[in-house]
């Protein structure tokens, strides 16, 4: 299925909201949204994270293209790539992952352009989101803030070849619901153990739930964000 990214989403910065939590952010985040959702999907998250007043961040909360997902007959569907198997640990829509990368990584140069630096940049997604967030953040030449990897898994995770040298500076954190139906709790498992296994510095976080967000999570989330961008660069 070829044609579904006949537009060259590579070359355009992916339309998105802008959620600033203060005058003037020295941080960003870039949070990607899962299957079949857009970027409102996690704008109402922003308050929940209970940061400080005086950490002044802007939140990026971009739309996926809308494209036809095998899995779901062919149903088209906003999405980061498409979905062939049930299986989500085997044959992953290389192309497509890497035009959104493209596009994703477009969004981190436009806000480094804005004066905000890399290592003031985190990116967070949720199920396909935080596939492409780990796949992005792990071949970025720049160190990242942190990369919040939640209820994913690793993409081609066969070419760790490909990860940069400059990615295991870049601290990881990763969540899952231990009941999630739609991706096996084996899978991010099995994705943190192999960073870590490489170097990575990777927290692993596991709560009682489905494929899904929870109060606790949302608070160890803010926690790690604040955490993470109030330490010297």
């Amino acid at each position: 299925m070829e044609e579904r990214h006949d537009t060259d989403m590579s070359l355009h910065i992916p339309p998105h909201l802008t959620v600033n939590t203060g005058a003037k952010p020295t941080a960003s985040v870039i949070w990607l949204h899962g299957l079949g959702a857009d970027g409102h999907d996690f704008e109402s998250i922003v308050p929940q994270l209970g940061l400080p007043d005086n950490l002044a961040v802007r939140f990026i909360f971009p739309h996926a293209p809308s494209i036809a997902v095998t899995l779901n007959g062919g149903y088209i569907m906003p999405a980061w790539y498409d979905i062939q198997q049930s299986d989500l640990g085997i044959e992953h829509d290389k192309r497509g992952i890497q035009c959104s990368a493209a596009s994703i990584k477009l969004l981190i140069e436009q806000q480094i352009m804005q004066g905000i630096p890399a290592t003031r940049i985190i990116l967070a997604g949720f199920s396909q989101g935080a596939a492409m967030v780990l796949y992005t953040g792990l071949r970025q030449s720049s160190a990242l803030a942190g990369i919040i990897a939640l209820s994913g898994y690793l993409l081609l995770p066969e070419a760790t070849d490909e990860f940069s040298a400059e990615s295991r500076d870049t601290p990881i954190f990763i969540a899952h619901g231990v009941n999630d139906p739609v991706v096996a709790m084996t899978l991010a498992d099995s994705c943190c153990r192999k960073l870590k296994k490489l170097g990575y510095q990777v927290g692993w976080h596991s709560y009682p739930m489905q494929h899904s967000v929870c109060p606790d999570e949302i608070k160890q989330i803010g926690q790690w964000i604040t955490n993470t961008l109030q330490q010297p660069d």
